[in-house]
């Protein structure tokens, strides 16, 4: 009797009272479901671009309280800056707690027989109402200590978010190489396997490119020591990691082991690296320091920091790269459709759950197609913690389009700082680690199933 579209997939949903509803079934909830989550983080993430957009500044000064006492605040710092940072920190804390919300509301979602289930799966519009109310709300905050307390939420959440991406870069690249390896014995193996050595060749080369231009302009004969130990030791441990994904043992135990997904995570790593040296507040050893930090010298600083207000911008490279690779992880985390159990138990989700699973689909008396719900016995993912990822995301792209920058307590200054620094260092290495565990696992304790 309700009013939706034949066709559930289709439906978002046909009408006012199908949209508010969770009429839809779970096979087209399950996937469509994060993908509208997923979809209003982008959103999220389009807005808080927008404001740091060279020329917003103008209108973001006009909201109350942001920039009281003039264009400049204390005299250093230009009111231009700080508007986009703060208004990026406020639209990020929205989502933020939106998500949080979410995150303990769905705790211990079972089944789509949960009443909690209908509330995840539909309710659309008061859904972004919701988020609406909560980003005019930020806007609100007086600043205080806010931007300084959030920005180590920040930072922690972060780093978590970033290990979190890397365990879904070693799943994507575990099932690019089985499904190419199926691909070669059902088909033309020469083709298969040359595809395949050709990416693995290209991701390494990227990697030893990188390396060689972090020696060139990110160290010193004389200084930028912990360059020097940064970019050596990730260059060996990225050794290791693919020596080791080849061993012998390690292919008998996981045949679909391989170079593959080691140089995809060496080349990632790298990128780590880079955006751990481009917080590095010494000028001398990060030659891509943006132009918003004060230079640490006996010099006055200039009171105009950059050369004019539209030309204000925030992000540089390592952040439009960092951008990139979170858009390609939310919406992999979306969609994927995974067989490997280690990747599957740290995500939470069940095996060969997503996008790409097949959907059962019954026929109506009416002779009308309809979804049916697979999750009445379980839910095929955590639906809290897809929600706490989202939480961390919402700090990562916080913290990336703010280039990892915080301000003095008075404001009177923009500082990169070395924690940043270890931050993003220390988590290419856990990630590094996690790596080495999916491959050595299996050897380690034999008794546990891991297939």
């Amino acid at each position: 009797g309700s009013p939706c579209f034949s066709l559930c997939a289709s439906c978002l949903c046909g009408s006012a009272s199908c949209l508010l509803s969770s009429c839809c079934p779970s096979t087209y909830n399950s996937t469509i479901s994060r993908l509208a989550f997923s979809f209003l983080l982008l959103l999220g993430t389009l807005v808080s671009i927008i404001m740091i957009l060279p020329g917003m500044e103008e209108n973001l000064k006009k909201i109350p309280g942001f920039c009281v006492g003039g264009s400049h605040i204390s005299g250093h710092v230009n009111c231009d800056i700080i508007v986009g940072y703060k208004s990026v920190y406020r639209m990020c804390f929205a989502m933020a707690c939106f998500f949080f919300l979410f995150s303990i509301i769905m705790i211990r979602v079972r089944s789509s027989k949960d009443p909690r289930a209908s509330i995840q799966n539909g309710f659309w519009f008061f859904k972004f109402l919701a988020l609406v109310g909560l980003t005019v709300g930020a806007f609100f905050i007086p600043d205080g200590t806010f931007t300084t307390v959030w920005y180590y939420f920040g930072v922690v959440g972060s780093f978590i978010f970033i290990i979190i991406q890397l365990i879904l870069l070693v799943d994507f690249a575990h099932s690019w190489n089985q499904s190419w390896l199926e691909k070669a014995e059902n088909g033309n193996p020469k083709c298969w396997f040359a595809a395949l050595l050709s990416f693995t060749f290209i991701h390494y080369a990227l990697a030893f490119t990188a390396v060689v231009l972090f020696y060139v302009f990110y160290t010193q004969p004389d200084d930028c020591t912990e360059h020097k130990v940064f970019i050596s030791l990730n260059l060996l441990f990225c050794i290791v990691v693919s020596v080791v994904s080849v061993l012998p043992k390690v292919q008998e135990a996981q045949p679909t082991s391989g170079l593959l997904q080691a140089s995809l995570i060496s080349l990632y790593t790298m990128y780590l690296t880079w955006s751990a040296m481009t917080n590095n507040p010494n000028k001398k050893c990060n030659p891509s320091l943006l132009s918003l930090v004060q230079p640490s010298s006996p010099t006055p600083p200039p009171l105009n920091p950059t050369s004019a207000p539209g030309n204000v911008q925030w992000w540089d490279a390592q952040s439009i790269v960092g951008l990139l690779i979170f858009l390609f992880c939310t919406l992999y985390a979306s969609i994927r459709s995974s067989n490997n159990s280690q990747v599957n138990k740290l995500m939470q989700t069940e095996e060969g759950q997503g996008l790409t699973a097949d959907t059962e689909v019954s026929v109506g008396e009416d002779g009308v197609r309809r979804a049916v719900d697979n999750e009445e016995e379980g839910v095929t993912y955590s639906y809290s913690f897809f929600h706490f990822s989202l939480f961390l995301a919402s700090l990562y792209i916080m913290m990336t389009l703010t280039n990892w920058y915080k301000p003095d307590t008075d404001y009177e200054t923009m500082q990169t700082a070395m924690p940043a620094v270890w931050v993003k260092i220390c988590s290419s290495w856990l990630g590094l680690a996690l790596y080495l565990w999916t491959l050595v696992a299996p050897l380690v304790l034999p008794d546990r199933d891991f297939n």
